[in-house]
């Protein structure tokens, strides 16, 4: 089973900060100490990846330059859906994929970073499952 994001994961992840739902992203640091963040800026990049703007530079990026598996959790609780995307990251400080995800990250997002300071964190998905574990969606391996 190959992943490729449905049109209605595509329209409720990029709708997501506008709808009161913002995605939560988990990373861990290498030694497994864990941390959860809300991020308003998850999009789809593009059927197999998503991606965040990250402006904050904080922990999360630690983490992800320790290790690089993250989760991203989206839950909608008026639909009750409840998405888990696992998947592998790279950074991209300059370059073509910054700037597409850039151009993907809400507006509100974009404005609390002006000077443009912040990474595009690509999310190369290898598992979508819903919180019951039921895996909807894995990647080929080989």
């Amino acid at each position: 089973m190959a992943i490729s994001i449905t049109d209605d994961m595509r329209q409720k992840i990029n709708g997501a900060l506008g709808d009161g739902y913002p995605c939560y992203v988990g990373t861990a640091s290498a030694d497994g100490r864990p941390q959860i963040s809300m991020r308003g800026s998850v999009a789809v990049y593009n059927d197999r990846t998503l991606c965040w703007w990250e402006r904050g530079m904080r922990s999360s990026v630690d983490n992800i330059d320790e290790n690089p598996q993250v989760v991203i959790f989206y839950r909608n609780s008026a639909e009750r859906i409840h998405w888990r995307f696992h998947g592998r990251v790279t950074v991209h400080a300059s370059g073509a994929e910054r700037e597409r995800a850039m151009g993907l990250t809400p507006a509100p997002e974009m404005a609390r970073d002006p000077e443009r300071k912040g990474v595009a964190v690509l999310v190369h998905l290898e598992t979508i499952s819903e919180l019951s574990g039921n895996v909807l969606q894995g990647a080929d391996k080989g």
